[in-house]
């Protein structure tokens, strides 16, 4: 199933960035996708890698065997593989990261516990990642007024 999140409607239509749904892949079977390497796939490969599963161990396996074959196949060598972090923290409700209370205290918001253990793994995801310095998080109060913590 796919899911798009709203702020992230900029992109959708065209697929020019990597919505959070293949970033969560990526995280899951620890491989760096370069955005390079996203755009050379068509429009139909990059809906296959939308709509593959990659939830259990064993869907994870195939998603990079399918996507590191996929990056070779186009640029003749394959993508970085990451440490997959066995308890990854958009997994745990109970503990809000620091970067993500940080970034909302920017923007004069504070999520509760409550409110962070009723969020979805995906949307725990994006706050994290859109929370880290080293991405471009001008979605983050957009997204955090999606998901209703503003």
């Amino acid at each position: 199933m796919s899911h798009f999140f709203k702020f992230e409607a900029d992109f959708v239509e065209s697929l020019h960035c990597i919505p959070m749904q293949v970033r969560l892949k990526l995280d899951t079977c620890g491989v760096k996708l370069k955005l390079s390497h996203w755009n050379q796939f068509t429009p139909q490969e990059r809906q296959v890698l939308i709509s593959m599963a990659c939830s259990t161990p064993e869907e994870s396996r195939i998603y990079r065997e399918f996507l590191q074959t996929l990056i070779t196949q186009k640029t003749g060598s394959p993508a970085s593989e990451l440490e997959i972090d066995p308890h990854p923290p958009w997994l745990d409700g109970q503990n809000i990261p620091k970067e993500v209370q940080d970034k909302a205290k920017e923007f004069n918001v504070f999520i509760g516990s409550e409110q962070w253990a009723n969020l979805r793994p995906s949307q725990r995801f994006a706050l994290i990642k859109l929370s880290r310095p080293s991405h471009e998080n001008r979605n983050f109060y957009p997204a955090l007024q999606e998901f209703e913590l503003t």
